[in-house]
């Protein structure tokens, strides 16, 4: 592989009478470039600082925005404004063979500022190039031609392959050394080998002696059912256990015999006899393992693996005839690989605190659904109506005309089935003349009524649609002037009333409940979580869990629920096995994991 590194350093060694020549000058700028992007690589490693958003303008052109990124040869590429770019023009054009392509960005340098040459010797240009500018090059590439992210291996992980075939394998991934009384992630990773349309199953039990599954077991249930993956694809299947905090200092998952079971569109398959992994254990904690494995990495080995030139901002679908092409789609969420500079660990964790809250989450959960609508869940605890409140925005779009209609999207109250009240008002902030300052006001009903208050408002009429078999509600509003907003914002309350079965049970219980430790989560599919229940008023006793409707995951026993492989919002009751009446709602926001999502996950932990 090409070698990339960028030592030895050398620098000049000044003393009195010395002779500088071209040379000499030309180490001076290579010995600092090559510190300062040796320290780049290293420290920094390699992707996009900030900006180099990619936009369709039309079916021909794009809108490349102005940014900084450093490449994994630690060379800093800045394009300081934006561009306009047609694709036709671009290096690589010509070539492409597909319709996807890759926009890509590369360090390029220039020599400018012709001067005439002094000191001619024989042979020598008359003119010479007085400067060298560091600019960059954009250009395409059939995105089938785009190496693949190459990382070293190293001895932090273990594997073994639980069934190897023509067309799909299955592995078991884990840690080869774990900390006992920790957590710890075992990964099966089924891959597509070929292209054939089949379909696999996959059941096996592995046996843990040394770890306990969320269940209290010392097995582990594999069970992979028709699962379909194309060419090069994979799957993770994730399966958490406890280490025990045993004396041993290694131990062993098995495959249970006979346990075993492959299918390849419905035909046996042989898997593979006798699996065994060997797992060592550890009094070191997790952070310090992670730590020593990372640093133990040579600088020989960080260097063997080569380096791109090049930094990814988008692909591109194309639309393409002998003469011409469209832009169908330009995609660059998954695309762009982004630098985390600590200049911006502030910012970062002022927009991570809208996602993770460190304190007690009984009384407010908070959760993002359709339409970008944010609500606030108040739980009670003494028997009678609950109550739920939060905003929610209706979008108008540019030029909103008197007449017309606009819908939210639907919006998930957290009071659960059954019949909810909602009712909306209008949110304003005022100067009040009694406190002396600015006060949030909110108008339920006709705000016309109130105009001597001096506030703006919008003139609408509202409806609000409660879905009661699904616990949401969607809000319309027709608009009675023409209005140049882009978004209505109104406050919203839901109140939902006992059942009347429940009513004469209401005062035996009316001090006692339950509720969620964690109400909402956010998982990506096949992810796990443990709803933990809080007792008010009330000794613990026997909790169970269901899910409220089909198809929307599994929870055991213990409120260990798995997210189903379709996104959504799934609802899960938790209840008094000897009081069903003392019971409460939590909620699953279930959505496919990109980059964003692992980093909000990893920030979670």
């Amino acid at each position: 592989m090409k070698n990339t590194q960028l030592y030895p350093f050398e620098r000049n060694r000044y003393y009195a009478g010395k002779m500088l020549t071209t040379a000499d000058f030309q180490a001076e700028q290579a010995y600092f470039n090559n510190k300062r992007r040796f320290i780049n690589r290293l420290m920094c490693g390699s992707g996009i600082v900030c900006g180099f958003g990619v936009f369709s303008l039309d079916d021909l052109s794009v809108l490349i925005e102005s940014g900084v990124a450093i490449d994994e040869l630690g060379r800093e590429i800045v394009m300081d404004t934006s561009v306009v770019k047609k694709l036709s023009v671009l290096e690589g054009f010509e070539s492409l063979k597909t319709n996807e392509v890759s926009l890509c960005l590369r360090y390029n340098e220039e020599e400018i500022h012709s001067i005439y040459a002094v000191n001619q010797r024989e042979n020598d240009k008359e003119y010479e190039y007085n400067r060298i500018s560091e600019s960059y090059t954009l250009y395409l590439v059939d995105t089938q031609n785009i190496e693949k992210e190459s990382e070293m291996e190293t001895e932090f992980l273990t594997n073994g392959m639980l069934y190897a075939g023509a067309d799909y394998s299955v592995e078991l991934i884990l840690p080869a050394t774990v900390s006992k009384g920790r957590n710890v992630k075992a990964v099966v990773r089924v891959s597509k080998l070929s292209s054939e349309s089949k379909k696999l199953t996959f059941k096996c039990i592995l046996q843990t002696p040394a770890f306990n599954t969320p269940e209290g077991q010392h097995e582990i249930l594999v069970d992979i059912d028709n699962l379909f993956l194309n060419n090069g694809e994979t799957y993770d299947f994730d399966y958490w256990m406890e280490t025990q905090n045993t004396p041993a200092i290694e131990s062993n998952i098995i495959l249970k015999s006979g346990s075993v079971k492959v299918l390849l569109d419905g035909k046996n398959e042989t898997a593979i006899p006798g699996f065994s992994m060997k797992v060592s254990m550890s009094d070191t904690k997790p952070y310090d393992l992670i730590a020593r494995e990372i640093g133990r990495m040579s600088l020989e080995m960080k260097n063997i693996g080569g380096a791109k030139d090049y930094i990814r901002l988008a692909d591109l679908k194309l639309v393409r005839t002998e003469s011409a092409y469209l832009i169908e789609e330009v995609r660059d969420v998954a695309v762009k690989k982004y630098i985390t500079s600590p200049a911006q660990d502030r910012l970062h964790n002022i927009y991570m605190d809208f996602f993770r809250k460190d304190v007690d989450l009984l009384s407010t959960a908070s959760k993002t659904v359709a339409g970008d609508v944010k609500t606030g869940l108040s739980e009670n605890s003494y028997g009678g109506p609950e109550v739920a409140t939060g905003i929610l925005e209706i979008p108008l779009g540019e030029a909103a005309k008197k007449g017309d209609i606009r819908y939210s999207g639907e919006i998930m109250h957290g009071l659960g089935k059954g019949n909810v009240y909602v009712e909306i008002g209008y949110e304003y902030i005022a100067e009040d003349p009694l406190l002396g300052t600015n006060a949030k006001s909110t108008i339920y009903g006709n705000p016309d009524l109130f105009k001597k208050d001096r506030i703006t408002t919008v003139d609408a009429e509202t409806a609000v649609k409660v879905l009661n078999d699904k616990g949401s509600f969607v809000v319309a509003a027709k608009l009675l002037q023409n209005v140049d907003y882009l978004v209505l914002t109104y406050r919203w309350v839901a109140i939902k009333f006992p059942a009347g079965n429940d009513l004469e049970l209401t005062a035996d219980f009316n001090d006692k409940s339950i509720s969620a430790e964690t109400p909402t989560v956010v998982l990506g599919t096949k992810e796990s979580h443990f709803f933990g229940v809080k007792y008010h008023n009330m000794e613990s006793c026997s909790i169970a869990y269901e899910l409220t409707e089909s198809g929307s995951g599994e929870i055991t026993a213990d409120g260990v629920y798995t997210a189903p492989a379709k996104e959504g919002v799934y609802e899960i009751r938790i209840y008094c096995t000897d009081m069903p009446i003392v019971c409460t709602y939590a909620y699953a926001i279930v959505k496919k994991k990109g980059v964003d999502d692992a980093e909000m996950a990893d920030a979670k932990e």
